[in-house]
């Protein structure tokens, strides 16, 4: 993929970023979405690639998400196809109620190179470079954990684990404790915490647990791109979604996923932040200017790009709400 298109996406992340900034703290998710979802939708049309959505925010009909199998962008036969993943709002939650770590995010590659499944849970495992080969959802909590102190060069009461708050982690939350980690709970929101395992001083060493397998594979193109570890599982809420996971292309829909069986070739990930966290600071007003951070990575060159950006408000109004 062209170079160029990596600024053209990150426009796209900072649309719905800007956009879905307007609900922070209003305790309205869906409007706060939906008007992400808007926003990106419109500057995908800017983009100069044909676009699939192969992972999105719900399936067919589910409007007004970006469903699985819509098609975004010019409609010219001459441009390059690609396949998406996106989460105009990663954290919904995040934002409605002023929280930090909502972003704005999606993943491109070449047609095919992504993984094409329903909207279902994953469970997921992700660390940075230096655990590669050397974590894995077979082995049990204590095992992974000792396995990357030692990559690392650190004692396993060095590490700080990131586990979403949920019942079902309890189990899990015990087990790491038990072996000595430290367990940073999140409320919402995994792709950044993944994406952080793979940079230094982050203060993240892995990300464990069960999340949406939507942002499993955003959170692979990522550590796809820099270098890390990640492996994840589908985990179906019904025979439903493993029949549609097969009628998709998945031959074995239980299989522990590999990076390059989530993501492979040729990657853009892009995210914008929409309330400051960890990873990236949210958008900022200041008079009548917007201020954006975003992270821009490229798998082909292990390029890692911050983009700061300063828009007039009124402009992007205009150019983005009334297109």
């Amino acid at each position: 993929m062209d170079r160029t298109l990596v600024l053209e996406y990150t426009r796209v992340t900072e649309a719905a970023a800007i956009s879905a900034s307007a609900q922070i703290g209003r305790g309205d998710g869906m409007s706060a979405d939906a008007a992400a979802v808007k926003a990106m939708r419109a500057a995908f049309e800017r983009v100069p690639a044909r676009g699939t959505i192969v992972i999105g925010e719900g399936e067919r009909d589910e409007a007004p998400m970006l469903f699985i199998g819509e098609k975004v962008g010019p409609s010219d036969p001459k441009l390059l196809e690609v396949d998406i993943a996106v989460d105009p709002l990663e954290g919904t939650n995040l934002c409605a109620n002023g929280l930090p770590g909502a972003l704005a995010v999606l993943a491109v590659a070449h047609k095919g190179h992504l993984l094409n499944a329903p909207d279902t849970y994953m469970a997921k495992i992700a660390c940075g470079p230096e655990g590669r080969g050397k974590i894995s959802l077979d082995k049990s909590p204590r095992d992974n954990l000792w396995a990357l102190a030692a990559a690392k060069g650190l004692r396993p009461d060095e590490l700080t684990v990131v586990v979403l708050d949920r019942p079902r982690h309890a189990t899990l939350i015990q087990e790491l404790r038990a072996a000595g980690a430290r367990i940073l709970l999140v409320t919402d929101g995994d792709v950044a915490p993944v994406v952080a395992t793979c940079i230094p001083k982050s203060g993240i060493d892995m990300v464990y647990g069960i999340g949406g397998a939507p942002e499993g594979v955003l959170g692979a193109a990522a550590v796809h791109c820099m270098g890390g570890e990640f492996q994840g599982k589908l985990q179906f809420r019904n025979d439903d979604e493993r029949a549609r996971a097969i009628a998709m292309g998945m031959k074995d829909p239980d299989q522990v996923l590999n990076v390059h069986d989530l993501v492979r070739g040729d990657v853009l990930f892009v995210a914008t932040g929409v309330t400051s966290g960890p990873l990236l600071k949210g958008v900022r007003r200041i008079g009548n200017r917007l201020h954006l951070q975003s992270l821009a990575l490229r798998s082909t060159t292990g390029t890692i790009r911050w983009v700061n950006t300063d828009v007039d408000a009124h402009r992007y109004i205009h150019e983005y709400e009334h297109a």
